[in-house]
């Protein structure tokens, strides 16, 4: 009997990409071929994404597709917590489950499209199966959130904070560094609580004690002389504890940090944890012991209530923090979200308006610290290379897929996953320009 085949479409934030690897390693464990095409599956496994309204549309679009291409289909990830929605659109599908779901999926399968044998660890590598390219992975250190942001549903959908054991989170590092992986990102839903739920009780690894927080995390995942990059962390006072490894080279200087707004009203109402931290006090600490450090951030325009003092406060924090990376997105209701309760709807003309202003606003600070940059040194990673034989790199600022690149000239011999020195040439508001560094 042939292998039996299944196809996979994935969709949402990099949380979501971590869950489909688990489940295509599981697939590939069991001995089911991954395809590429509808044609050529048995069924059709849709990850999707249910945090706002255009990630819905997007959702049910690809779950119609994969409906109308092949008819044999399973749903997971956010949308599916919300099954009520993708059944009033779908009520033919196999199987719906919501995000994390591992052996739902796998049940729903086996129900649908039996396994062929059983599983045999050999059939796929010891790092899994990954939607990354072969030099850099997401490591996910938690599922769940236990903050109650007024604009979002994720504890809805994924739960309060389940914090992974210590010591499964740094083999699974070490599985993917010896697998070739020259970037681990660290991502959670609040990576900066890992091992509140537990608190911090030590695991062991390697027959070492080491507690279950975002220090010792970081410390010993510095050991393994990648580039470690951590997202979504949350401006509490301990992270200041972080900035020192940074600092020493142990971890990139690069902090990812959902700020979302600058207005004491509008944090209050989004009810933000560490609304009331003097976040630019903070900045300024951590750029005197880490002078390099790079800091992202993303940003909510047109929340409810919003006024125009409102979004003022908010352009004259971008001018004090001087961020590296920052994006912004103009309010949306999520459906059971808090905030949809508030008053005060702001039109989405206005919306609009403020998001197109405050991108411009942004846009001279992103253009002036790139200039900064020219004709310094920096070490890059290659991820690949154009049409035209520039290769497309990025810096320790540069987070894959949502922050800018360094496009090199003059290079023939580097591969993907390489790292190599180069001297910049020119930047604008996004982009770095360079060509390798002489010795």
């Amino acid at each position: 009997m042939k292998d039996p085949k299944v196809g996979f479409i994935s969709l949402g934030c990099p949380k979501a990409s971590v869950d489909s690897e688990q489940i295509l390693t599981q697939l590939r464990a069991e001995g089911y071929a991954i395809v590429p095409s509808y044609d050529q599956a048995d069924l059709v496994v849709v990850n999707t994404c249910g945090f706002i309204d255009s990630a819905i549309a997007e959702s049910l679009e690809a779950i119609g597709e994969a409906l109308d291409a092949n008819g044999k289909v399973i749903v997971t990830g956010c949308l599916g917590a919300k099954g009520d929605i993708v059944q009033q659109h779908y009520p033919n599908l196999l199987a719906i489950t919501g995000p994390h779901a591992l052996a739902e999926v796998m049940h729903a399968v086996h129900t649908h499209l039996p396994k062929p044998h059983d599983p045999f660890a050999d059939l796929v590598p010891p790092q899994g199966v990954r939607l990354t390219p072969q030099h850099y992975a997401y490591l996910k250190i938690s599922e769940g959130c236990n903050h109650r942001c007024s604009f979002c549903i994720i504890p809805n959908l994924r739960g309060d904070l389940v914090s992974r054991p210590i010591n499964d989170v740094l083999d699974e590092a070490q599985t993917l560094v010896r697998a070739g992986v020259k970037e681990i990102l660290v991502i959670s839903q609040d990576t900066s609580a890992y091992g509140v739920d537990v608190k911090y009780r030590p695991g062991f690894w390697q027959g070492r004690p080491v507690k279950t927080n975002l220090l010792e995390l970081a410390r010993h995942l510095g050991e393994l002389e990648v580039w470690i990059r951590l997202h979504y962390v949350y401006p509490y006072p301990h992270v200041d504890d972080i900035i020192p490894l940074m600092a020493e080279g142990k971890i990139l200087p690069y902090l990812d940090i959902p700020f979302q707004h600058a207005s004491p009203t509008i944090l209050k109402a989004m009810k933000r944890p560490a609304n009331s931290e003097n976040v630019l006090t903070r900045i300024q600490r951590w750029r005197e012991i880490c002078p390099e450090i790079a800091i992202r951030s993303t940003f909510i325009v047109g929340f409810p209530g919003e006024t125009d003092r409102d979004f003022e406060t908010l352009l004259e924090f971008l001018d004090a923090a001087q961020l590296d990376r920052v994006g912004c997105f103009p309010y949306s209701a999520v459906a059971g979200a808090k905030a949809n309760e508030l008053p005060d709807a702001i039109p989405e003309e206005i919306k609009q308006e403020r998001l197109e202003h405050f991108m411009q606003h942004q846009a001279a600070i992103s253009a002036n610290k790139n200039a900064a940059l020219v004709g310094k040194t920096l070490r890059v990673l290659v991820d690949g290379y154009e049409d035209d034989g520039v290769l497309i790199t990025r810096s320790y600022r540069d987070a894959p897929e949502i922050d800018g690149v360094v496009v090199v000239k003059n290079v023939t011999d580097a591969q993907p996953g390489d790292f190599i020195d180069v001297t910049i040439t020119n930047s604008d508001e996004h982009d770095l320009y360079a060509v390798p560094a002489t010795s």
